[in-house]
């Protein structure tokens, strides 16, 4: 046996790790509601049971198209873009995998064709291809800080566009206040639909000024071209002043109401996932502090800040 030891990507120090109590707690919890895999697939995604080169070889095999898109200037980083590989394989997408390794269960997953519907409160409903609405739409890459309302982060470079013009070519009508996406419903394909205690499909909301608002993009790729299907192919919302859940993945429906929609996290665990989910360092998780942040990749622990950091583009739609 070698004396050498070698860390991997994925450690983090002890200092960094949950506690035993709060993970405990944590699975006492979700096993009540029938999610106890939550808890156990985050501990096997932390001991490294996901092979990195596997990961590569499963990015490579997933035969991703080039993107043509224009940068964005005025969205930089005051953080290193986290690895494309690592972002790859640590991700919560329920509808595959309760743990991490969501990577590893996508492959069957059907994203092409693809369209989006709209409708609701609008003056042009309609349903287009996808490839037909990317046309319509100026592409660009977004440099953008992403909070997971679990305690850890990343940086990507979003590609898309924003989600205030596909509300310019629906032309809401006065009465709608909210937009209302959710994601597809196939539980023949994706078995995980058929799990009684989700509301499936995902379903997500925002205000109308949340909607409209700049940072709001609807995104198609990722790291220089298409969305790896875990990441929420072929298109998915971020919303980045949010927590992650927010941002839902593989939309095919949008819709725009006078009332506020219900939605996944809300509808399932009402006292700990608002309808709001902005990033606030001083407003705790009922179950853990939302004060610090760990980054994937590097385990390096920063302070959270207020909106994720984008005050400036979104504090004024939360003044009473």
């Amino acid at each position: 046996m070698t004396l050498i030891k070698i860390l991997p990507d994925w450690f983090i120090s002890e200092n960094y790790a949950t506690s035993e109590t709060v993970f405990l707690n944590r699975r006492r919890f979700l096993k009540g509601l029938g999610l106890g895999a939550i808890a156990t697939g985050l501990s096997t995604t932390i001991m490294g049971c996901n092979s990195p080169q596997a990961a590569k070889e499963s990015l490579k095999s997933a035969n991703l198209k080039p993107l043509t898109f224009s940068k964005n200037p005025s969205f930089t980083l005051d953080r290193p873009l986290t690895d494309e590989t690592v972002a790859a394989t640590y991700n919560n997408y329920y509808e595959f995998s309760g743990s991490k390794d969501v990577w590893k269960y996508v492959d069957k997953f059907t994203t092409n064709p693809w369209s989006l519907e709209i409708k609701g409160l609008v003056n042009n409903p309609q349903t287009l291809a996808i490839e037909d609405l990317i046309a319509k739409m100026p592409i660009e890459e977004r440099l953008y800080r992403h909070r997971c309302v679990e305690g850890w982060a990343m940086a990507v470079p979003w590609i898309g566009f924003p989600l205030k013009s596909l509300i310019k070519l629906a032309e809401p009508k006065s009465s709608a206040k909210f937009v209302k996406l959710s994601t597809f419903f196939r539980p023949k394909e994706v078995s995980r639909q058929d799990l009684q205690n989700y509301p499936y499909p995902y379903t997500e909301g925002l205000t109308m000024a949340e909607a409209m608002n700049d940072l709001a993009i609807l995104a198609i790729g990722i790291y220089g071209h298409d969305l790896p299907k875990q990441h929420g192919a072929p298109i998915r919302l971020v919303v980045p002043w949010k927590y992650g859940f927010k941002s839902i993945k593989s939309i095919d429906k949008i819709e725009f109401t006078d009332r506020q929609p219900e939605t996944f996290w809300n509808i399932l665990v009402a006292n700990e996932y608002d309808f709001e989910a902005n990033v606030n360092p001083n407003k705790p998780h009922p179950r853990w502090s939302q004060a610090t942040e760990r980054m994937l990749g590097t385990g390096e622990r920063r302070k959270t800040s207020i909106y994720n950091g984008y005050e400036s583009y979104v504090a004024d739609l939360y003044k009473a």
